[in-house]
């Protein structure tokens, strides 16, 4: 009577997928899943790093409202009365997995405890009969670490279009080439997950959300609150029996902004039970379904580098507020440097090869920035 949910999660992933209509990614498996569900042009993390951004997932509250979560990375303690999606989706009987990341950024005393299975091997196939599942599967191949050593594949580095913001450094384009390799390997494993269900006749009992946690690894992607950190893939494929919950017909691209962070109300909304008082979000599914107007998001203090933004994403506008103007963008973070494109970009820097645009990374910024993602993504 009610649906199951399989939410399949990839990591530090924008929405470079055919379905988002990049003509150089090689993702049958999603494009098939936005064909028969939905998907949002303008969803976006909490913040353009996993930690905090995974923690909003899980209690549906901005880091910021229970500090300091909103670091990366941060220790401390999870308040009592703060109840977690899969705490209240157990409680409304539904059998709830993990497959297996559990980076939440507070100190859980076991973060397992909080689903009834979590692990590598965690699986809905292992709920007792007829009972309804949420199962999380989180993909790593996409994570920021995949751009470390060169991966070939179909896409070559002169297939490859950089964005205007970045040099043409034959480094960067090698990142930006095993970055769409290391996707095509994630809908891959994404394929599989859906096989499965389909080969076990569960397919038209359950709904199939597809995320990232945040979005790109490229240099001013992750950690910074542009839609290159901030923009994350979103579809969902809903049932034809529950087919009520979806705002539009399948194929439909929703163009109003939406937060990662109304995950738990939409489990809530799906179903049919109260969410905990507290949190923060907005159904996007379901009959209390609320279109939003704006999308907030931030970044404070990333690994030992300390910033304070703030920021807006409206369907057409996005709004950044920054705290420590002094500040460059381009601070050293020691595992971002870990990427040869990163250190090709600061020697060119230094070596005065950039234009303005390009070079404006490396220098401080300013107080407050305003852009027209109609004309200027």
């Amino acid at each position: 009577t009610r649906p199951n949910i399989l939410c399949l999660v990839s990591e530090d992933c924008p929405p470079r997928l055919g379905s988002y209509g990049d003509p150089l990614a090689r993702t049958p498996n999603l494009d098939r899943l936005a064909a028969e569900g939905v998907s949002w042009d303008a969803a976006m993390c909490t913040s353009p790093v996993c930690a905090p951004s995974r923690f909003a997932i899980l209690t549906g509250r901005y880091g910021e409202s229970v500090p300091p979560a909103q670091q990366m990375t941060a220790w401390g303690a999870l308040p009592e009365g703060i109840t977690t999606y899969p705490q209240m989706m157990r409680a409304a009987g539904y059998y709830c997995t993990n497959n297996s990341k559990t980076h939440y950024n507070v100190d859980l005393a076991d973060p397992t405890a909080l689903w009834d299975e979590c692990s590598g091997t965690a699986h809905w196939m292992n709920r007792a009969e007829g009972q309804p599942f949420l199962a999380v599967f989180n993909c790593m191949f996409t994570h920021e670490s995949c751009v470390f050593e060169p991966k070939p594949g179909a896409v070559s580095p002169e297939d490859v279009t950089l964005p205007r913001h970045l040099p043409d450094l034959p480094e960067l384009r090698q990142d930006l080439a095993s970055y769409y390799n290391r996707i095509a390997d994630m809908d891959a494993w994404m394929g599989a997950r859906l096989a499965e269900l389909e080969a076990a006749g569960q397919m038209e009992d359950t709904i199939i959300l597809y995320h990232s946690d945040h979005a790109s690894p490229l240099p001013r992607s992750k950690r910074f609150c542009y839609d290159d950190g901030l923009r994350v893939p979103l579809i969902a494929r809903v049932p034809d029996k529950w087919r009520h919950l979806l705002p539009e017909a399948p194929g439909a691209r929703l163009k109003a902004p939406v937060s990662l962070v109304d995950l738990p109300q939409t489990f809530a909304a799906i179903a049919g039970i109260e969410a905990p008082e507290g949190m923060q979000g907005v159904p996007f599914m379901g009959p209390e379904r609320r279109a939003r107007s704006y999308a907030a998001s931030s970044r404070d203090r990333m690994d030992s580098r300390y910033d304070l933004t703030r920021t807006l994403r409206s369907e057409r506008f996005r709004y950044i507020r920054n705290y420590a103007p002094h500040r460059p963008w381009g601070q050293y973070y020691s595992y971002a440097w870990l990427a040869e494109g990163y250190r090709a970009y600061e020697a060119a820097f230094l070596a005065g090869q950039l234009t303005e645009m390009q070079a404006r990374f490396w220098q401080p910024k300013p107080a407050e920035e305003l852009y027209d993602m109609a004309a200027d993504p």
